[in-house]
């Protein structure tokens, strides 16, 4: 097991996965990093036309993707490895897929271009967020770091400029207007605006 010195200790990539602080410089994520970044160097520099390479590089680098799924370029993550995308999707140009922790998006979405999702976040208070160990320590981050999972659910449209932040559950056949900041859960069928992001009404089908 990654860094795993006794039965005792528990490694940051476990702190990650268990949604406790971290140390996002530990040399696990470092090498994700390195591993992410060169997949998006070679994918963002291959051309549309090249389907068939272009799904090869995705199928290699994200954590599983299904069939009919298009990533339009230039796109951007963080790990790669924690995006799971479900059968016909389609994300547009100028995303950012910031996958510190476990991003899945449902078949059958859209996702209009510069969309943000941040799994990512720090705590509030100073104190808190300071790592009280980095000057001992300087090969750590500076902060702490703790990374909540995304899921936007089957049917959903995302729309442009969109911003979805950490530990957000987006419902089922949900549509999210341009330029919402989703700071909480949304539920399903709804049309939801705005910054923060709030249900405007619901979609009768």
């Amino acid at each position: 097991m990654i860094g795993r010195c006794d039965d005792k200790m528990t490694t940051e990539l476990e702190k990650q996965q268990n949604g406790e602080l971290y140390d996002a410089h530990d040399p696990i994520f470092k090498r994700y990093k390195d591993e992410a970044n060169h997949f998006l160097m070679v994918y963002n520099q291959t051309p549309y036309d090249q389907a068939d390479k272009r799904r090869t590089l995705l199928e290699q680098s994200l954590g599983s993707i299904g069939k009919n799924v298009t990533v339009g370029t230039p796109f951007l993550c963080d790990f790669a490895r924690n995006i799971h995308l479900g059968d016909k999707i389609s994300i547009n140009m100028n995303c950012s897929l910031m996958d510190s922790a476990e991003i899945r998006i449902d078949g059958e979405t859209m996702v209009a271009p510069n969309v943000q999702i941040y799994t990512g976040t720090h705590p509030v208070p100073l104190s808190d967020r300071l790592n009280d160990q980095w000057a001992a320590h300087p090969e750590q981050h500076f902060v702490r770091t703790r990374s909540l999972p995304v899921h936007i659910k089957h049917g959903c449209w995302i729309g442009g400029g969109v911003i979805i932040l950490p530990g957000v559950t987006i419902g089922e056949g949900t549509v999210i207007g341009a330029g919402s900041v989703v700071t909480k859960d949304i539920p399903d069928h709804v049309v939801a605006v705005g910054n923060p992001c709030h249900v405007l009404r619901k979609i009768e089908e």
